[in-house]
């Protein structure tokens, strides 16, 4: 008989402003198996934790149920100090009554209450049921392949090949470099981005570790973390190569604002990068206007891009530093300059004389022709009137937005994009540079606009995480994976067409056909178990007994409850 202990957490305010933690303990010691129950302020402080501890060798507990906030962030701390009690970590069940019951049900305290028991008590019905897990191993191969060869990628490929580790950068343009190819200083930093390139690249070359494919793409991809196989194709020919690691560093583009103030029909109205090429060339214009937030922060777009901002201040200060006299406003709905740096560049602007006027959505400014070159007419929200601007160009600060193959590359690699295109990272504060996917990561402005220098740091940051598996040669799989009962398997193959990782497949076994799951390449997902229609598909810490007391002990409670 299992001996089950239930910690319910205040989680400060967050739990017990709601759900009344201490009925819900009391709840807890009359369910079956339960022989201990009790609450804590924060279970998952030092202090909690050591109370857990103490309580699991005071009590003799072997199964434990913890309900407090969510398992997506905090399940390994708990299943790490149920090992420290001498409990293997699977005997162990989160519920969630945060998320689940007090902030869904922030107004109705009663019933957060009811639903909290009624998940502890489907908790601990599945924790009496719950083994005993071992974690598996697989091998990795010691190879990286890094996606783009912009400056984030070319961060990562840098970083992991001063390592020692062999790596393949794929870019699909004839160079490297990517979009700053065609910008000649990074601001705020007021960097060349020349010189900024040719090093990452020299780093790269220099190695006899890394393999550099220009004017390619992936266009084939299988296999799993530690053991993928990329098919990698040219004009030449296609290369399959096996790497253990990925990293996404495809990058962005600006975005072409066609047809909005005059682009395209006006001649002068340009776009930044047009603007950048021609500073390059040392055409300092006259009389610039520059626009902010075209193409972003509006209805079908209303992210900010990030960088525009910094970029229309630092072209701004090279106009005025080529020609003092020059004429230079920014029409602005506000200015992101965001950082120490970035605000010194910004007053540094202003005191050189470039013009910061506010307009909004609904008075944008308009653009005329002239004879002698454009007039813009812009309400300034500031002085509270309508002003005339000259202007030999108008610079629209359109947004990075994602690559136009974004959703094919995402289909490659099974990984998700946000509603704007944009690759999704598994978490944006806890993992930032990593996939759900396992082994495959994201850095750069595949993943969000970002300045050069966050760029750099992603690519870093990625660089380090894939590095990880590889230096270690083997990745631990977490035995939350599917397998097949062969008594019961008849080899349909409903479950290898359900399951999206490809991870199972039909096999012969003592002249007996039935379906097999490679568990380094299953993720736990349970298609395929909802697929078996002959029940022979099963996942560890999920089968049928363990669910179907869940429900029992649902409509058990429920029904207490109402009578």
């Amino acid at each position: 008989m299992a001996r089950i202990g239930v910690f319910i957490c205040h989680c400060g305010h967050n739990i017990a402003s709601v759900v009344d933690v201490e009925k819900v303990t009391e709840f807890a010691k009359t369910l079956p198996g339960v022989v201990f129950a009790s609450h804590n302020m924060y279970s998952c402080s030092e202090e909690g934790l050591g109370s857990i501890r103490d309580s699991i060798e005071e009590n003799k507990l072997d199964r434990i149920v913890v309900a407090a906030c969510t398992p997506r962030t905090h399940e390994p701390l708990f299943r790490r100090n149920c090992e420290r009690a001498g409990v293997n970590k699977y005997l162990f069940e989160f519920v969630n009554i945060r998320e689940h019951c007090s902030w869904i049900h922030a107004k109705e305290p009663e019933d957060a209450t009811r639903k909290a028991m009624n998940l502890v008590a489907m908790g601990v019905a599945k924790a009496a049921l719950l083994e005993p897990q071992t974690e598996g191993e697989s091998n990795v191969v010691p190879v990286a392949l890094v996606i783009g060869g912009g400056i984030s990628g070319l961060a990562a490929a840098s970083a992991l090949v001063s390592q020692g580790i062999e790596t393949h950068l794929v870019e699909k343009e004839a160079s490297l470099g990517g979009i700053l190819r065609d910008i000649e200083v990074i601001g705020p930093e007021m960097t060349e981005s020349k010189k900024l390139i040719e090093e990452l690249k020299r780093s790269i070359e220099c190695s006899p570790k890394a393999h550099i494919h220009l004017s390619s793409r992936v266009t084939g991809l299988t296999g799993f973390i530690g053991n993928f196989e990329a098919t990698i194709s040219s004009e030449k020919c296609d290369e399959k190569v096996k790497v253990g690691a990925i990293i996404v560093a495809t990058g962005g583009r600006e975005f072409i604002p066609k047809g909005e103030y005059g682009y395209g029909s006006l001649p002068g109205v340009i776009t930044q990068l047009e603007l950048e090429k021609m500073l390059a060339k040392k055409e300092f214009p006259e009389k610039t206007v520059f626009i902010q937030c075209v193409g972003s922060r509006q209805p079908g777009r209303d992210f900010c891009s990030r960088m525009c901002c910094n970029t229309s201040i630092k072209n701004a200060i090279r106009i005025k530093e080529a020609k003092p006299d020059a004429r230079v406003s920014v029409l602005h709905r506000d200015i992101m300059s965001y950082g120490t740096l970035a605000e010194r560049v910004y007053m540094e602007a202003a005191e050189k004389g470039v013009r910061f006027m506010r307009y909004s959505l609904e008075r944008i400014p308009m653009i005329k022709k002239k004879d002698s070159g454009l007039s813009v007419e812009v309400y300034d929200e500031t002085l509270d009137e309508v002003i005339q601007l000259d202007a030999d160009n108008v610079v629209l600060a359109t947004p990075m937005v994602p690559i136009d193959d974004v959703k094919d590359v995402a289909m490659l690699l099974k990984v998700p994009v946000d509603k704007y295109g944009f690759f999704l990272e598994a978490h944006v504060k806890l993992r930032p540079v990593e996939f759900a996917t396992e082994g495959v990561f994201i850095c750069g402005t595949a993943r969000w606009p970002s300045q050069v220098s966050e760029c750099i740091a992603q690519g870093l940051a990625a660089a380090a995480k894939a590095s990880v598996p590889i230096r270690e040669g083997k990745v631990v799989i977490e035995p939350i994976t599917a397998f097949s009962d062969s008594e019961k398997c008849i080899a349909c193959g409903n479950c290898v067409i359900a399951c999206p990782y490809e991870a199972i497949e039909i096999v012969e076994i003592d002249s007996k056909k039935q379906a097999k799951v490679n568990e380094a390449q299953c993720k736990g997902c349970g298609n395929c178990v909802a697929a078996c229609h002959n029940d022979a598909m099963q996942q560890k810490g999920f089968g049928t007994r363990q669910l179907g007391a869940m429900i029992d002990a649902l409509i058990k409670n429920a029904l207490e409850v109402s009578e």
